[in-house]
């Protein structure tokens, strides 16, 4: 008997885990109704243990309430996993970004995109932790999340296995997940009273806001749904200055105060934030084919683009600053889409720290009333060589006359081209 496609993918590693049994699920819990109601539902569905896992990213949210939902639940207190990962965050994954200038469609600072494989990471090892055969997420099947959870995941561990409730089961929105918690008497919070309309992510990096009226594009965003940044019109009248301080790429230190990377961004955000920086109100296309509007606030990571691109400008050589520019798209699409953890990001970031050996020394910035103004950059390792660069008298560094051969030798393509054309 021959065997045909299907029954030999039937029996790869990729496909077997997905029909075994499951008896231990590592669940990306917040403590929400998504989650609490995804709590019940795989305890019900397949009939397994369910360990929970709550990372704090710097949302600025209290998660002592999530322990207390999953313990009124049933999970057990060695079961529950909340971990502070922010220095974990900023330092291995905002930071390599950083060096890379990286910004998706020419706007997005890529701030949910690049906190997904952390959170990816820490459910795959502590399914290894806790011989645990699958991880859930409550992303759902239309965005851009669950492509970003599963393909860290499956590039961690390809034989984990990885439930997507949304995927799976046939409830839909608020009100069904609400009469699904009711019946279950699930501990949730069965009232809207004064909650967002918006549905929000937060990180040490940003937050974002979807939904409600940002679906409709020609919509501006109400002034009142701004958590971070006061409005520019609101900012102070006067500037602020900062100093940030680079070493190898990375803020090290702001107006001389030597910080670890979660202090620097989080002391940013304050700063951005009192200046009105960071707000921003896109539509982007989403991995899977969909139009999204979103809005962000990204103080933080908006100065330091600003002053990353300043000390890389005179630090860098200008053809390994232009070939950065040109790779910057494709990495950013990477983070995007979900392959943090692929080999071409990974070799794509190897040269990017490379580039980043002698990129040391000092930005001077003004924030004001939503811009970020570079006022002075300096450095060790400057490139920058008045001698050459003055419009003064330069006392022979240079000699004009080479100009001419230069630019005859690049124009003779051009030259031939339009003789030839002429004729």
């Amino acid at each position: 008997m021959t065997e045909t496609t299907e029954m030999i993918a039937a029996k790869s590693p990729m496909n077997s885990s997905v029909n075994r049994p499951v008896d231990k699920v590592v669940l990306a819990y917040s403590g929400g109704l998504d989650t609490s109601v995804i709590l019940a539902w795989l305890r019900e569905t397949y009939d397994c243990e369910v360990i929970t896992f709550t990372a704090d990213l710097g949302q600025g949210e209290e998660l002592a309430p999530a322990r207390a939902k999953a313990l009124k639940m049933g999970v057990r207190a060695e079961d529950i996993y909340i971990e502070d990962v922010r220095e974990e965050f900023v330092r291995d994954f905002v930071f390599p970004m950083f060096r890379a200038n990286a910004i998706y469609e020419g706007e997005y600072l890529l701030g949910t995109s690049i906190a997904r494989p952390l959170i990816s990471k820490r459910l795959v090892e502590i399914a290894a932790e806790t011989d645990a055969g699958a991880i859930a997420h409550g992303a759902t099947g239309k965005g851009n999340d669950q492509v970003r959870f599963e393909l860290s995941a499956y590039a961690l561990n390809p034989d984990i296995r990885v439930i997507a409730p949304w995927r799976e089961w046939d409830l839909g929105g608020r009100e069904t997940l609400l009469a699904y918690a009711a019946e279950r008497d699930i501990p949730i919070d069965k009232t809207r009273g004064n909650k967002s309309p918006f549905s929000t992510d937060a990180n040490l990096l940003h937050i974002s806001y979807e939904g409600g009226p940002l679906e409709n594009p020609w919509t501006e965003p109400p002034a009142e749904m701004w958590r971070w940044s006061v409005s520019p019109e609101e900012a102070p009248n006067e500037g602020t200055y900062v100093e940030l301080t680079y070493r190898m790429g990375d803020i090290v230190a702001i107006d001389g105060l030597e910080m670890s990377p979660a202090v620097v961004l989080t002391e940013l955000n304050r700063i951005g934030g009192a200046n009105g920086v960071g707000r921003l109100d896109i539509v982007e296309n989403r991995f899977v084919g969909i139009k999204s509007r979103g809005a962000y606030e990204t103080p933080g990571g908006t100065i330091m683009m600003k002053a990353h691109r300043a000390i890389e400008s005179i630090t860098l050589d200008r053809d390994a600053a232009h070939l950065k520019d040109h790779l910057m798209p494709k990495y950013a699409e990477l983070i995007y889409n979900g392959f943090w953890f692929a080999p071409e990001r990974l070799m794509l970031q190897s040269a990017i720290d490379l580039s980043q050996s002698h990129v040391n020394g000092v930005v001077r910035l003004k924030l004001y009333k939503g811009n970020v103004i570079v006022a002075g950059r300096k450095s060790d390792d400057s490139l920058f060589d008045e001698a050459i660069a003055t419009f003064e008298d330069d006392d022979g560094a240079y000699n004009q006359a080479d100009a001419e051969g230069f630019i005859k030798l690049n124009a003779l393509r051009l030259r031939n081209l339009a003789r030839k054309r002429s004729q």
